[in-house]
């Protein structure tokens, strides 16, 4: 069959379109996104004006005719930190469902991080032991740990790239004093979780999904991704190390320049790195792989999971 999996995130309105069956690989066959940037719309009161309501409906009704005219059986609606957290969240769902249909499930950032890691076993498998999967999106981080499909330690941190640009990073380049507090807030968040995770063991494999990660992969020398899915890409903490204080220092337009930066993702790559970089140090990570699959992914699956074979 064919799904579609609508994706309300807290940088872009993503619908992936996937053939999949129970016990086969989802194959990819459309795609198509908006940028939105929904945890940048949040007013004093953490708020989705209404601006922003509207915008989400108009995209929310473009991806429905993009899934139509791909010829997708149902679509799996989802939303993630920027719709969670926002303090009118149920009127902007209401909203949305009235104009558009769609019932936008709102995950938990448990959820989240759980589907990751799901998607995450299932791309390397279980011969890859004990996973650590970290996920930086726009609005959260997710850390997952397990053996398993189901993670036995997750956590969601408010330490999303585009949530601290916002608040912490407001230069263009940012000023060294507000880089410096941001590094020291980042770390104090993760630190309080490390003990939660740190008793189950090391990690045999650590791998991250996310824009973020891979575009840090890339400037530092990781393939392209015209070269595929399944060449392997690697993030190691000396290469992001060299990189973060040159990012700090970048305004957006040189780092848009960089190789596989985004122009949308530029002005939140230096809280990305920011991120990236200490989880990798706190959790005594040295190197990591970057992984295909992510929470769309999860989400496909698990519904395939639930289908009568």
């Amino acid at each position: 069959m064919r799904l579609g999996v609508l994706d309300v995130g807290s940088n872009t309105v993503h619908l992936l379109v996937m053939d999949a069956h129970p016990g086969a690989r989802p194959l990819p066959a459309h795609s198509h996104k908006a940028e939105l940037r929904l945890a940048e719309l949040l007013d004093g009161h953490g708020a989705i004006g209404s601006d922003g309501v509207d915008r989400l409906i108009a995209v929310v009704m473009e991806a429905l005719e993009a899934a139509e005219d791909k010829g997708v059986e149902d679509v799996l609606p989802f939303a993630t930190s920027a719709v969670r957290e926002a303090s009118n969240a149920d009127e902007v769902l209401a909203r949305v469902a009235e104009e558009t249909g769609v019932r936008l499930q709102v995950l938990s950032g448990a959820d989240e991080a759980r589907l990751t890691f799901l998607a995450a076993r299932r791309w390397f498998g279980w011969s890859a032991g004990k996973l650590l999967v970290l996920d930086i999106g726009g609005g959260s981080l997710e850390i997952a740990y397990g053996m398993d499909e189901e993670p036995d330690a997750a956590v969601s941190l408010p330490l999303g790239a585009g949530r601290l640009t916002a608040s912490w990073l407001p230069g263009d380049p940012p000023d060294p004093a507000d880089v410096r507090a941001l590094r020291r807030h980042v770390r104090a968040e993760i630190a309080r979780s490390v003990g939660d995770f740190s008793r189950h063991g090391a990690p045999d494999h650590v791998v991250a999904t996310s824009k973020t990660f891979k575009q840090l992969a890339r400037i530092t020398g990781a393939a392209r991704s015209a070269e595929g899915l399944y060449v392997q890409r690697r993030l190691t903490r000396r290469a992001l190390e060299e990189w973060v204080p040159k990012l700090g220092t970048m305004p957006t337009q040189e780092r848009s320049e960089l190789p596989g930066v985004s122009e949308g993702r530029a002005g939140q790559l230096t809280a990305g790195a920011l991120v990236a970089e200490a989880a990798m140090d706190l959790f005594g990570v040295d190197q990591l792989e970057i992984c295909p699959w992510a929470l769309r992914e999860g989400v496909i699956l698990r519904r395939l999971d639930h289908l009568p074979t």
